[in-house]
């Protein structure tokens, strides 16, 4: 009964061929030439042909063995992905979502809780989108309400709150996000509430607070962010209305990977922290 051959027979058969003989593939596989000479004749028998012509200038391919080249080529791109899969690095790379206000805070705190020596590499994304935690378009999302389905877990971090910022409290008018990109709570409720006292305008959060710093108007923050703003003062009483509680989310079995469970409580502490909530 015939030996069935292994993949590694085709690959090192690959070597051979591309190499022309034995001391070539040697080189590029690192199998020695006696190896390789007593693999290619097994194959060889195992297939029940003649695959090579053995001479002075090497192996060179019979119609056989052309034809069993063609055949197998599409081994070297799958042989390469199994090499990459391999070689994942030692430090997984871990997705964080936010939108932006909380991307900025971690992004400014987290060298509290995390360092190059920790065994997880952290990305931020700052989005105010919806970024889809189910297909693994992020591992980690902090989210404004307690995520519905089943398939995500879900760790309550606090109640975020919202107010008026600007220069000072002689300031009025309103700033925000053009009307078809208003996709937060807050800039929903000022539409909504204070349309006429809109004065400007601007493409994204930070510019609307850098339009505030400069005086054009006032804009919502959330109480955390607004405070950490120097240049600003609170103007006007917490919005009950649009505040909202912080929850920490990812995948139900994804959390349990140690990377993601690291990563889940170092950004659990850090958004939990007394001193992002302190008056």
């Amino acid at each position: 009964m015939k030996d069935t051959p292994k993949l590694d027979d085709y690959l090192l058969f690959l070597a051979v061929t591309d190499g022309g003989g034995l001391v070539a593939a040697e080189k590029a596989t690192g199998t020695p030439s006696p190896t390789l000479s007593r693999r290619m004749n097994a194959l060889e028998r195992a297939l029940g042909k003649r695959l090579f012509e053995r001479g002075a200038r090497g192996y060179t391919l019979t119609s056989d063995g052309r034809a069993l080249a063609s055949e197998v080529e599409h081994l070297r791109a799958a042989s390469q992905r199994l090499v990459n899969f391999n070689a994942k690095p030692s430090r997984p790379l871990v997705r964080i979502t936010a939108g932006h206000w909380t991307t900025q805070y971690i992004a400014r705190h987290f060298g509290e809780v995390w360092s190059q020596d920790s065994p997880w590499v952290p990305e931020l994304v700052a989005s105010n989108a919806m970024v889809d935690i189910a297909r693994r378009e992020a591992d980690i999302g902090i989210r404004n309400r307690r995520p519905e389905q089943t398939w995500l877990a879900g760790r309550r971090i606090g109640r975020i709150t919202y107010a008026e910022f600007a220069r000072s409290a002689e300031i009025t008018g309103y700033i925000t996000l053009p009307e078809n990109v208003a996709n937060t709570p807050s800039q929903r409720w000022l539409r909504q509430q204070k349309p006429d006292q809109i004065v400007s305008t601007a493409s994204d959060t930070r510019a609307e607070a850098d339009l505030a710093v400069g005086g054009v108007g006032r804009v919502i923050l959330p109480v955390f962010a607004g405070r950490a703003m120097p240049e600003l003062v609170q103007v006007s009483p917490e919005i009950d209305a649009i505040s909202h509680e912080e929850w920490l989310v990812s995948h139900h079995d994804a959390r349990h990977d140690p990377p993601i469970r690291a990563a889940l409580d170092a950004i659990g502490t850090l958004l939990s922290a007394p001193e992002r909530f302190a008056p």
